[in-house]
């Protein structure tokens, strides 16, 4: 039979666990966290989805964590970007730790500022599409939200409190808008615009990669989509894998919007929606 151990022994073993547990609980942040020589915030707006699966591997594939503005687009499969078909990817995308914004549901592009707070207005998509439309600021809010209720249904999960304007377009009164309805507007840093929308004859990707890598600081939004219908040599095949690695290799690191300074605000305790 074993002896027990004097109490002194036991005070110190007790000591030098309690004093283990705690270098376990301050241990210090990872090489790769420390190293962090700026932040880039990789946001993603939707589009043809041609390019959603890759995507997503992609950031899989470098445990990067970026967000998504989501409107009801037209698809590559002829369906549309918020219909049942695409709940697994917004699932999977929502349980790998991304943020979710809305870019209203039918995208909906401002055109001017009317009185009394009001908005004209044209929808890309939906029954109104093509068509110009004279909105309340409560109708818009409407459609900001209708991407929040149908995400909910997707993926039982609500949208955080953000919002992109279609093509970045803003007026005084829609702002006020997005506001009021409880969404703040990310717009991205001139070094932030991929050009992916851009003709690839005139903006080949090679140079499209050179000038982001050439110009993104810490802190900088960068904007690219999940599919452009327009571009013959799509942008994200040939650019995002070495943008991130030669990113990496300066020393950024990526996170969400819910860490850049600007808005996670939104996201401290008793104001998540």
């Amino acid at each position: 039979m074993k002896q027990p151990l004097p109490r002194k022994s036991l005070r110190g073993l007790c000591l030098f666990a309690l004093l283990a547990a705690g270098q376990v609980l301050a241990q210090p942040a990872t090489p790769q966290e420390s190293a962090c020589k700026g932040r880039i915030y990789l946001t993603f707006d939707t589009g043809s989805q041609s390019q959603a699966e890759l995507i997503e591997q992609t950031l899989q594939r470098h445990h990067i964590k970026a967000t998504f503005f989501l409107a009801n687009e037209k698809t590559i499969h002829g369906d549309y970007s918020l219909d049942p078909g695409w709940a697994p990817l917004w699932k999977r995308l929502a349980g790998e730790g991304h943020a979710f914004g809305t870019h209203t549901f039918d995208h909906v592009y401002v055109i001017r500022d009317l009185p009394e707070g009001k908005i004209e207005v044209r929808p890309q998509f939906g029954a109104q599409a093509g068509k110009k439309l004279q909105w309340t600021p409560a109708q818009y809010c409407e459609e900001m939200k209708r991407v929040d209720q149908r995400f909910q249904e997707l993926t039982g999960r609500k949208l955080d409190p953000l919002w992109r304007a279609p093509g970045g377009r803003l007026t005084p009164n829609l702002l006020k808008a997005g506001q009021a309805c409880g969404y703040a507007h990310v717009a991205w840093a001139p070094a932030g615009f991929s050009g992916d929308e851009l003709p690839s004859d005139k903006f080949p990707n090679e140079m499209l990669l050179k000038k982001a890598l050439d110009g993104l600081k810490d802190g900088d939004i960068f904007l690219a989509h999940m599919g452009i219908w327009s571009r013959q040599d799509p942008w994200a095949p040939a650019v995002l894998e070495p943008l991130i690695t030669g990113l990496e290799h300066k020393g950024f690191c990526f996170a969400t919007l819910r860490d850049h300074p600007a808005y996670r605000h939104l996201f401290t305790v008793g104001k998540e929606r």
